[in-house]
This record gives structure tokens, sequence and C-alpha cells, in this order.
């Protein structure tokens, strides 16, 4: 007999033993055909750009990855029978070697690509111009009231409720009402601020109001478009015989415009996506070229543009330098996200002298204030936004206006209110009023540096303010009327200079799409002042008149004499009907039985 060796080396250890499900050849094609279908109906949802520097090319990957995985341990049944389960970790090796390539690729591209590594890099995807501050008048926004033509008197806010109205009135009169109400609503998220024919004017695409109305209508499309002027508020229905916006965001399946230009530009990473119309008043859809400028995943900035022709689908691709030297191309307006902007120039303002600087110390450390505007300047349109030093947020070091075609970015140093500020200032002097005012934005009315706003209710534009930046207390504003006249001279008057504003120029501003409001009611009443109080709100004095156990309130603005009332004086107060336990007053003014 031969004698039994045992091995006490553990080199003899015995393998897993692995044992393959029957018709394991067939399952191994199933699995490939599952994964293959999970990869197909995963590109058509997702839209991944097969570009490594994209984040959604390893999420997409990542999911073949697992499908595959998962239906070989299910074609396998090894969670009913665990012997199969070395051959199921045999079938994942493959898919789990390419899973940890590609997370290490991407850790590398994450350390690559990490702020507190590559501050200086992120620092210099913008770069700005300072401009001195004795220059200030070169910013030539408003050298008369011509000029406010260029300048937007509304905001978005109000620009879309005109637009909301224009759509619902155009379709309750067509002859196909039956057809057309309620079949769409106004796109707002993906509308843009345009200089079209050297008029500010913002642009709403329309999308489907729900997607039994995308059914209903898909065949004919979406029936146009809606322009907004920002300076008269007139609003437009667009509609071209015979045309419909075929492409957009609120298409499904083919004609979606993501899914339309990723069929169409594989490799390609898409950023915002802008509606703009050519001067020609032609559709198009701007959509922006990302390019990563800091490693492999950071530091998104726009490197071309895809133009889109919404009524046909019809793609163009252009470089940066296309569109900063074709003439044909001058009608594009926003090659750059004011978002992207923002973001970028925070990049700068935070990270020029490196990242510890950024959290410790802090020297020359600067940010941009909250909400930004659009201005149109040279037919080019710019965005506008404050900026403050990180440490102090309550005033502002100076403002930068950014070129959305260019990038080209100017600062303008000035010390003062930033515009959240401004805009509480503005709202306090109409409290009694209960309007809103649009956000600020600063410009150069007669070498002062100024804020101005729209004070709005109900979408509607009541009035306009004007407020110092550096003296935010002085807050003027037009009385109970959209009068731009009537604001600037009161505006001069509280400077206690002259502006040399050419008062001769015709300003008045046409309303004809505003929303309609019914017409202030108003009454009077007669009687003995039995108290009076004063208080100082937005830099502006409000007299409260007391007269038979009701309080009336009005600034020393809209009725100077009530600065000299006394108790005992007889009053006629007007005012507008309210149910409010302090009353707005229209005027004040001593009886002629006084």
């Amino acid at each position: 007999m031969d004698p039994i060796k045992v091995d006490f080396t553990g080199k003899g250890k015995s393998k897993e033993l692995l044992i393959p499900p029957e018709r394991a050849g067939l399952k191994i094609v199933i699995n490939i055909v599952i994964t293959v279908i999970v990869a197909i109906v995963a590109y058509y949802m997702l839209l991944p750009a097969m570009n490594p520097r994209a984040l959604e090319f390893y999420y997409y990957f990542g999911i073949i990855l697992a499908a595959y995985v998962v239906s070989a341990f299910i074609t396998s049944k090894a969670f009913a029978k665990p012997e199969y389960m070395p051959y199921v970790k045999k079938q994942a090796t493959v898919p789990i070697i390419i899973a940890l390539a590609l997370a290490v690729l991407l850790g590398v591209g994450y350390l690559t690509s990490c702020v507190v590594f590559r501050a200086k890099a992120f620092s210099r995807i913008i770069s700005e111009q300072p401009i001195a501050s004795t220059n200030f008048d070169e910013l030539d926004l408003i050298d008369s009231l011509d000029d406010f033509s260029k300048v937007p008197l509304i905001d978005k806010t109000v620009a879309e409720a005109l637009a909301d109205k224009t759509l619902g009135d155009l379709f309750s009169s067509t002859a196909d009402t039956e057809n057309l109400v309620s079949q769409f609503v106004v796109d707002d998220l993906h509308s843009s601020q345009i200089n079209y024919k050297t008029a500010p004017t913002r642009v709403f695409p329309l999308k489907y109001g729900d997607f039994f109305k995308w059914f209903k209508n898909r065949a004919d499309g979406l029936p146009g478009y809606i322009t907004v002027d920002m300076y008269t508020q007139e609003a437009n229905m667009v509609r071209k015989e015979g045309s419909a916006v075929k492409y957009s965001p609120a298409e499904y399946f083919n004609r979606k415009l993501i899914r339309h230009l990723r069929f169409a530009y594989p490799t390609t990473m898409f950023g915002t996506t802008s509606f703009e119309i050519n001067e020609e008043g032609q559709p198009y859809w701007i959509c922006e070229v990302i390019d990563k400028t800091v490693g492999l995943i950071g530091g998104d900035d726009v490197v071309g543009v895809v133009l889109v022709n919404a009524y046909d689908g019809t793609c163009t691709k252009y470089s940066l330098e296309d569109i900063k030297k074709d003439a044909s191309l001058k009608w594009v307006d926003q090659v750059f996200d004011a978002a992207l902007l923002n973001t970028q120039y925070n990049y700068y303002g935070k990270y020029a002298n490196g990242f510890i600087n950024s959290i410790i110390g802090q020297e020359n450390v600067k940010i941009t204030t909250t909400g930004s505007n659009f201005l149109a300047i040279n037919d080019d349109v710019y965005m506008y936004t404050g900026v403050t030093s990180i440490s102090n947020d309550q005033s502002i070091i100076g403002f930068i206006l950014i070129n959305q075609r260019t990038k080209d970015a100017k600062f303008y140093p000035v010390s003062g209110a930033t515009e959240e500020a401004a805009q509480t200032s503005a709202k306090g002097s109409v409290q009694d009023m209960g309007w809103d005012a649009t956000f600020p934005l600063l410009l150069n009315v007669g070498g002062e540096p100024t804020y101005f706003m729209a004070y709005t209710s109900g979408g509607v534009v009541k009035g306009y303010s004007m407020v110092n930046v550096s003296q935010y207390a002085i807050v003027a504003k037009s009385n109970n009327s959209p009068n731009l006249v009537e604001c600037l001279q009161s505006y001069e008057n509280l400077l206690g200079k002259s502006l040399n504003i050419n008062y001769s120029v015709n300003v008045d501003i046409p309303n004809a799409q505003t929303p309609e409001t019914p017409a202030i009611q108003t009454a009077s009443v007669t009687g003995i002042i039995a108290d009076i109080r004063t208080a100082v709100i937005g830099g502006n004095s409000m007299y409260y008149i007391k007269i038979d156990n009701k309080y009336y309130s009005i600034s020393a603005s809209a009725a100077q004499n009530v600065v000299i009332f006394n108790v005992g004086d007889t009053v006629k107060v007007t005012f507008a009907e309210s149910s409010a336990s302090i009353i707005p007053a229209v005027n004040i003014e001593l009886s002629a039985a006084q």
C-alpha cells in the first residue's frame, strides 16, 4: 500500500469548481442580446456623449456592464443554485476589469480636474478687462432719453405675463379656437433676451400643454413663437404660413431636440440651449458645444455652437471663432449662458490667487452678487451682475459686463449698495401700494451710476424707479404711472443737480399689449387731522394722517404740502378704495373750508 501523502504547504489547495449551467453557450448569447438591448434603450433614453470627458459616458458604460453581470446571474439561476456562482464570477471577470479601468480613469480625471489642485487653471477660464473708475462715463448707455430704447424696461417675469396674454388672446379669437385653445403654453425655460433689429427683445418658444396635447398636435407641430419688446412692452405672436416648429425640447422621440442633436453629433458635449431668431424672423435653437478645459472632466467652457433650424431640424456646427468673425452670424446673441458666465467669473474672483487664499486670508477674493440682467450694447447682448467682496456682501465693489457672444468681460469699479439692497429700498418707497420691483440694471445716467427698476403689480408695469448706487437712500420714482420723464426729473431733483438729459425727446412708451387692469376706483373724505405720524421707508419720508379714526398714508414726494400740515387742519384726502388698515392716499390737500 502506498503511503498517504499530506501536503502541508497549502499549494495543493483545491480551486472552486466551475459548474456551467445547462446550455451555457445559449445563455451567453442571451446575456449578450439582453446587454445590447439595454445598451440601445439606455442610449436612446440617456443620450450620453461618447466622449471620455463627459461624466455620462462612465454612467452609461456602468449600466451596460452591470446589465451583463445581472443577466448572467439570472440566466444561470445562481440565485437558486449556489454551485453556479463560481461560473457567474468568471463570466463577470471581463466586465469587472473594464469597470475598474473606467473607475481608475475617472478617478485620475477627477484628481486632475479638482479645484483644490487646479485653482489657477479654473481662474483662467475667463479674464476681465478692468475699466478705471474715472472712465465710468465710457459706459455709454444713456446720454439722452433716446438711448432708453436700448434698455429693457421690464424683466423676464413681466415679459412672460405679456406672452401668456398674447397667446391666450390669439387662440381665443381665431377661427380654429377649438383646435388650438389650451393646447400650447409659453416655454419660459428656453426663452432668451436678444438684440432684434436694434431693440432689446425676449423671444419665447411654445411647448405642448402635456403629453396628450403633444400626441394630438404632433403632426402639425408648434404654431410659432412670441416676441416681447422689452422697451415698448409690445408682444406679438409670430406664425409663418406653411411652417411650424417641429424640433424643440417639447417634442418626444426622434424630434426631441437633444435626441436629434445626439444622433447627429454622437461625441459632442452640449451645454445650455436657447431660442433665438435671426433678423428675418427665422427661429433657431442655439446649442452650446462644451469642452473641458481643466484636466479630464473640469472647467466647462463653450468652444462653439450648433444652430438647429426649428422648422426642419437642419443642423450646422460652428466654432467660436466662426461666431466671432462671420458677419452672417452676427445675429447670434447668446453663445454663453448667463449661469455659465457667472460660474466662470466666480472661479476667477475666488481662485486667482490660489485655492488656499480663497479660504485663508481671502486677499482680493470677490464673487458676483445674487441675480443678473441683460443689456444691449453695440448690437450685442451683455450679461450684467454686481461684484462684491467675499467678506462683505452688503455692498458692491463694482460690476461686470460680459458679452454673451464673445465672452469679453469688462469690470467697472464702483462702490455702493448691492442690487438686492437697492431693490429693497425701491420697494420700500411704494410699500403702501404693494408693488414689486424688478431686478435692477446698473446704468450710467448722466455720469451717475444708477440702478434702474420697474414697479410691477400682477405682471403690469406701474412705474419706474432710479436708485443712486453710492447713495441708495436717494430713490426717485414716477408717481403712479410708467412715466420715464417724471422719474428722471425726480432723480435730478433728489440729486440736486442737472444730468444734462434731453427732455424734448418723445419718450411715450406704447403699452398696447400690457395686460388690462380695471381703473383705480378713488374716493375722497374731508375731515380734521386728529394725528400725524412720520416714518422714513426706503429713503422716503412717509406721512400717516388720521381722520375719523382711519389712517391715510402718502409720501412727501407725492404731496409736498403734507410736511406743513398740523393736527387740527381740515384736509381733503383722495384715496384708492382699500380694505387695508392704513389706506394709501393718492393726494392730500388743505380743504377750501380751512
